[in-house]
């Protein structure tokens, strides 16, 4: 069932790439973006996450704080993050069930893979309410940061 606008964001505990546990309740006092890639060390992916790495004040000026999810392991995930120097979480949806209840999964994906992270972003307010929903059928597509970074901008 796709995620709304104005539902209460889907609670998850997930490990991140520090092996330690982070759920999203542990940003109730932030505005949380998230944002579901399909796999690490892939072009767009590291061209995404290298952009809101090179981005973050936008989202720390907005008491925001940027979460990165994908399946990839928690091995992979603290691989890529030390080699781009991402200064977010990343946080291992391994088992899918994640990315399966924000409804930003592919069934089938390329080279046959199956239960993939669609390319997706999500803006969760301080109360835990989704206040931007955008799962992107085509992994080749990047979510509209200029649209997130206006709705983070009106939550201030």
């Amino acid at each position: 069932m796709a995620i709304e606008i104005g539902q209460i964001a889907p609670i998850f505990i997930l490990h991140d790439s520090d092996k330690k546990k982070v759920s999203i309740a542990d940003y109730k006092d932030k505005n949380v973006v998230l944002i579901f890639f399909p796999q690490s060390f892939t072009g767009v992916c590291t061209a995404e996450l290298c952009s809101l790495r090179d981005n973050i004040a936008l989202y720390n000026n907005t008491n925001a704080q940027v979460l990165g999810i994908s399946v990839d392991s928690v091995f992979t995930l603290g691989k890529f993050k030390e080699e781009q120097k991402l200064n977010f979480p990343l946080l291992s949806d391994f088992n899918k069930e994640v990315s399966t209840a924000y409804d930003a999964i592919y069934n089938d994906w390329i080279l046959d893979m199956k239960g993939v992270s669609k390319r997706s972003a999500f803006v969760i307010d301080k109360n835990g309410i989704i206040i931007y929903a955008e799962v992107l059928e085509s992994a080749g597509e990047l979510p509209n940061f200029e649209a997130i970074q206006l709705i983070l901008a009106s939550l201030n």
